[in-house]
This record gives C-alpha cells, sequence and structure tokens, in this order.
C-alpha cells in the first residue's frame, strides 16, 4: 500500500506579509524621490527638469533596492537567527534556477530602463544646448554660426589660473555672465591654460574647457537672478576660488546693461587666487609647488564679487 504526501498549499501568511513589505517599499522609495528634488538647488534652465527627473528616478530605485536588501537581511536577523548556541552548519541548499534567472533578470531590465531613459534626456539637453568643439585658429564665422538657433551670442568665455572672462559680441568685457531670461544664450568656451569647468549647479549645465580647442555650448534660462558659476575641474591650488555670478535679467535689462558697461573705461576685473598667492608669499611661499595666478583681466565691468546669490 502506497502513500502519497499532500501536497502543501503556497504559505499566505508568507506571501501577504511580502505584499506588504514590497508596497510599504514602493510608497518610501516614491516619497524619497518626490524629496530628492528639494535637495538641489533652484531649476533655472529648460534643462534642470529633465536631470532633475532622472535624477529623481535614480534615486527612488536605488531607495526601493537599498529597503529591499535592509530590510531581508533584517528579517533573517530578528526572525530567523539561529539559537544562541546553535554553532552547526546550516542546512546544505542546492541551486534554484528559476530565482536565478528571476535575479539576473530583473537588475538587467532595470539597468537597461535607467539607460534607456539616460539616453532620451541626454538626447534631449543636445537639443536644447547643442555642443560643438573646434580646434583653436579655426574660421570664426564658423564659431559664431555654430548654433544658429541662439538669440544671444556668442559670449566668449575665457578660464584662466584663476579666472574668468566674458567678452560679449558688442565688445564688452566682464567679470560676471550677463544673460537675458528666456532667451537661448551661445557660448563659445576657451582655457588659456589648462582644464578648466563651466559649471551652474542651478542650470544643470556644467561643460569642461579644453585647452586649445573652442567649445561651443547654448543654454536658456527660465529664472531670473543671480547664480554661482564654479570652476569644477581641479585647475591648481586655487581653484575653488575660481568663481562667478551669472546674472540672469530681462531683455530690457540686459540691454540697458550693455550699454552702460560699453561706456565704462577697462578696469581689472576678478582675481580671487591673488590674495590668497599673496598670503603664501607673505609666509615663505612654503608649501607644495603652485603657478602664480595670471593677471586680473581687463573689463568694463567687474562686478560685485561679495554680492548675495539666490543658488
Amino acid at each position: 500500500m502506497t502513500s502519497t504526501a499532500k501536497k502543501k498549499g503556497p504559505n499566505i501568511g508568507a506571501i501577504v506579509i511580502v505584499a506588504l513589505a514590497v508596497g510599504v517599499n514602493l510608497l518610501l522609495s516614491k516619497l524619497m524621490a518626490d524629496w530628492s528634488y528639494s535637495w538641489l538647488p533652484p531649476q533655472a534652465s529648460v534643462a534642470a527638469p529633465y536631470v532633475d527627473n532622472l535624477f529623481a528616478l535614480e534615486t527612488g530605485i536605488g531607495t526601493f533596492i537599498f529597503l529591499g536588501c535592509t530590510g531581508a537581511m533584517g528579517w533573517s536577523i530578528l526572525f530567523n537567527r539561529a539559537d544562541k548556541y546553535d554553532e552547526s552548519d546550516g542546512e546544505p541548499i542546492e541551486g534554484n534556477f528559476k530565482l536565478e534567472i528571476v535575479w539576473t533578470l530583473i537588475p538587467l531590465l532595470v539597468v537597461f530602463a535607467i539607460a534607456y531613459y539616460t539616453i532620451q534626456v541626454n538626447h534631449t539637453l543636445q537639443n536644447l544646448g547643442p555642443k560643438h568643439k573646434y580646434t583653436i585658429g579655426s574660421d570664426p564665422s564658423l564659431v559664431a554660426a555654430a548654433d544658429p538657433s541662439a538669440q544671444v551670442g556668442p559670449v566668449e568665455v575665457i578660464g584662466r589660473q584663476w579666472s574668468w572672462e566674458f567678452i560679449y559680441p558688442e565688445g564688452v568685457h566682464s567679470s560676471e555672465l550677463h544673460v537675458p531670461v528666456n532667451q537661448r544664450t551661445n557660448l563659445s568656451l576657451i582655457s588659456e591654460d589648462v582644464l578648466h569647468s563651466f559649471y551652474v549647479p542651478a542650470f544643470r549645465l556644467k561643460q569642461d574647457l579644453i585647452p586649445g580647442s573652442v567649445i561651443s555650448y547654448s543654454f536658456t534660462p527660465t529664472m531670473k537672478g543671480i547664480f554661482r558659476l564654479r570652476d569644477a575641474m581641479f585647475s591648481g591650488a586655487y581653484f575653488s576660488q575660481n568663481q562667478s555670478h551669472v546674472i540672469v535679467e530681462s531683455e530690457e535689462e540686459f540691454r540697458e546693461w550693455l550699454k552702460a558697461a560699453s561706456r565704462r573705461p577697462l578696469q581689472p576685473g576678478f582675481d580671487p587666487g591673488r590674495p590668497l598667492y599673496e598670503k603664501r608669499l607673505d609666509n615663505g611661499d612654503r608649501g607644495w609647488a603652485t603657478v602664480p595666478p595670471a593677471p586680473a583681466p581687463m573689463v568694463h565691468d567687474p562686478g560685485d564679487p561679495n554680492a548675495s546669490h539666490d543658488a
């Protein structure tokens, strides 16, 4: 007489617990993704929302994975741990082929999804702010016509150790970048010495300046205000001081500024590394070797380095 063991049905309790845990995890991940927008500066360009949405998506997915892994480990520690004096080995468990397929496919699909969305965002940003690279000495008309859709520019941006200089088509030189709101501005980025990086966090814009090259880059600001420009590339001892402002104003204010600045005489502009270098010399020029700062650029408007900024 043969007896057949009864097949065990699904563990309803475990399914309910897992379903609740996944639901709570999804809710917390969505809240964390929404919260991530507040970690960033205000969105001050047309590119900013696309970058922020990608960041929020990655934050939400990362939160879900983190809570899922730590939750499983916490559950094991609390409810499946061995007794205090149990030093025996765990039961040998053979491989679960279905489980291996699942935990291989799910991460693969998640990575593909993130990659696909990232490509879409990068394609959108390329259309919003096209970028072209030219060799120094290229036909100036070619560089000037790099972005026919630009309403302002090209504004020549010169990075040095350690200062910024902005030269407008009207011949105005300044230490701060002035641009009109809601108008596409084209920049020609040039480095006179080493690598620099034009980084405006509020615009979600970061573009390297490469010696020997002219980088044509466009952006459209969408919020009036004063936003911080930083050199995000290590370019020497005082690179962290190489900061300036991007002043976004109405078109009328921008045109009035251009006219007023053009009537001013040239004067030394921002030279943020100079005081630190002079302090170093006063202390005996000790420490790591560094290059002397380049002379301050001669500009019509040196701006106000101590002005408060919005982001």
